[in-house]
């Protein structure tokens, strides 16, 4: 999770809703990455996406399964499902999103029992950080 936090921090530093994520197997990182929607002007570039894509380039297949995804905020749905539909095994997230959070806060999309796949949940994985640089980002776009 500090790799993820670390991202994060890139993410706000570029002005960029501050959330990170890294994806890992075998106790390797084989993506990393922060939200880029601001900067690519692309609404699908949040964090989850763009590392799901990169390992998925890495290795060659698009079959996560073995691969662990940790995640400063709660996904939203678009993530959930990028999660199911390739297969990532396990999710660390550190804080809900009461707004969009598609894990437990709105809906468990990555546990639904009508899809054919579900994930193992960590949830409050050092919470009060990724929840502190995320109510400072938006603290200074108030400003």
């Amino acid at each position: 999770m500090g790799l993820a936090l670390a991202e994060a921090q890139k993410a706000f530093d570029l002005g960029e809703v501050p959330i990170g994520a890294v994806l890992v197997m075998d106790n390797q990182v084989i993506a990393s990455g922060h939200n880029m929607r601001e900067n690519w002007h692309d609404s699908t570039a949040h964090a989850e996406v763009i590392v799901i894509r990169e390992a998925c380039q890495k290795l060659s297949r698009w079959r996560l399964t073995g691969a662990t995804l940790y995640v400063t905020i709660e996904p939203c749905p678009m993530c959930a499902g990028a999660l199911v539909m390739s297969r990532v095994d396990k999710l660390v997230y550190g804080s809900p999103d009461y707004k969009a959070g598609a894990v437990e806060s709105l809906f468990n999309i990555v546990q639904h029992s009508a899809l054919n796949h579900q994930l193992e949940v960590t949830a409050g994985v050092r919470d009060e950080e990724c929840s502190r640089i995320m109510k400072e980002f938006f603290r200074m776009r108030r400003k």
